[in-house]
Parts: C-alpha cells; structure tokens; sequence
C-alpha cells in the first residue's frame, strides 16, 4: 500500500512538474511574442488563416465527393431501373419473337449476314452472322424467366456446337435470366464464351454495343478473323 501511495505521490508531482514548465514556456513565448510583435505579426496571423483555408478546402473536397458518390448511387439505381422497364417489354416476348429481337440488336450494332433459325434442332444457332470486324457470330438465345439460372449443361451443348459445327469466331449465350450457375459460368469462361445475363442484356437493349458487352463475361473474341462471305 505505502509503494502505491508513494507511486501515485510521485505521479502528480511529475504532472504538476510538467504543466508547470507547460505554463512557464507558454509565458516566455508570449512576452516574446509582445517584444517581437513587428517582426513575428505576419505568422501569428498567416498561420491561422492558413489552418482556415486548409480546413475549408478539406470540407469542400469532403462534400464534392459525398456529392459525386451520391449522384453515381442515383445514377446507378436510375440505369437499373431503366433496364427493367425495357426487359419488361422482353419478357412479354415469345421465344421465336426473342431470337429474332436479339438479331435485331446484333443489325443494329453494325452485323451483317444475319440470319435467324427460328426451328428445334439448330444446334444452339439460333442467330448466326458477321461482326462488323468479319468474324462469325454465333448466338444462342434462351428465353427463361428471370429468377432461373442457366445451367452448366445449357452452357456445355453450346460450347460443343458454337465452333466445332458452325465455326464460331465469336460465341454468345445470352438470356433473359438473371444469372448463370457458377458450372456455367466457369466454363463459359475457359471456352471463350460471352455468357450475357438479364443486366447485361438489359445494358444491350438500352444502346450498349455488342463488342463493348462482349469483354465483360469472358473474352468470347475468336481470335481468327474471317470475311463476310459475298
């Protein structure tokens, strides 16, 4: 007890020893400060003025950013919103009036040669042309409702269609659904195959082109490039 008592003795006696040489060199600057005013007035203003600027600046930085963050939040939401109200249009398509929208689309965007399937049996070709670069386009479509994925053995009949038996240069799954598995997913990616969900879809619809959606699920972009035939 008597070591405590002597500890704690000792601690105020250092604290009282520190705010003592606190307050003594905070006299000796202000009586040099005073007898020095002419020559140290400019800093004693400038100094504050300058915290004040620093500070209003940080807060006008801080508060363009929260604005910028803010606006892009609202823009985001906007943009998803808006390709819902256009995907509600899509839905209310039939799947033969589905390929032949996403031909449409692919004119749109600088294709030529396009030609739709419209039948069973095509071997996952449900839309098949050129890029405007020549390489060959190969689509298949897959009208589902949003809250379906596409399976791993949807993907795999395609990949083993898209350029063995219609000699793809770019192959691409898109559908109406929200998601792929993650199989699907997978191997769309090691098999070069753009796999292009109800977003992205969505994204298309609204004026985004093909070639820039394409790079965003795999590459997709056959290296090979072919002409258009005549």
């Amino acid at each position: 007890m008597a070591k405590r008592r002597r500890r704690r003795s000792s601690g105020k006696r250092t604290r009282r020893q520190v705010q003592g040489w606190s307050i003594a060199a905070a006299a000796v600057a202000v009586v040099w400060v005073a007898g020095n005013w002419a020559a140290v007035w400019p800093f004693v203003v400038a100094v504050p003025a300058v915290i004040v600027v620093i500070g209003a600046g940080w807060l006008l930085w801080r508060a363009h950013r929260d604005a910028v963050s803010q606006d892009r939040e609202w823009r985001a939401r906007e943009e998803a919103k808006a390709r819902e109200l256009s995907m509600t249009e899509v839905d209310a398509l039939d799947w033969q009036d589905f390929e032949r929208f996403v031909a449409d689309l692919c004119r749109r965007d600088g294709c030529t040669n396009v030609v739709v399937s419209g039948r069973s049996g095509d071997l996952g070709a449900d839309v098949v042309g050129h890029l405007p670069d020549g390489r060959k386009l190969v689509v298949q479509c897959k009208k589902y409702a949003p809250e379906r994925s596409v399976s791993s053995q949807d993907m795999q009949k395609f990949v083993g269609t898209a350029r063995l038996e219609h000699g793809a240069d770019v192959a691409v799954f898109v559908t109406t659904c929200r998601t792929f598995t993650k199989a699907a997913q997978g191997l769309a990616l090691r098999q070069d195959i753009a796999a292009l969900h109800r977003d992205l879809l969505g994204a298309w619809v609204r004026g985004a082109r093909l070639e820039t959606l394409i790079p965003l699920s795999g590459r997709g972009d056959g290296r090979a490039k072919r002409n258009p035939p005549a």
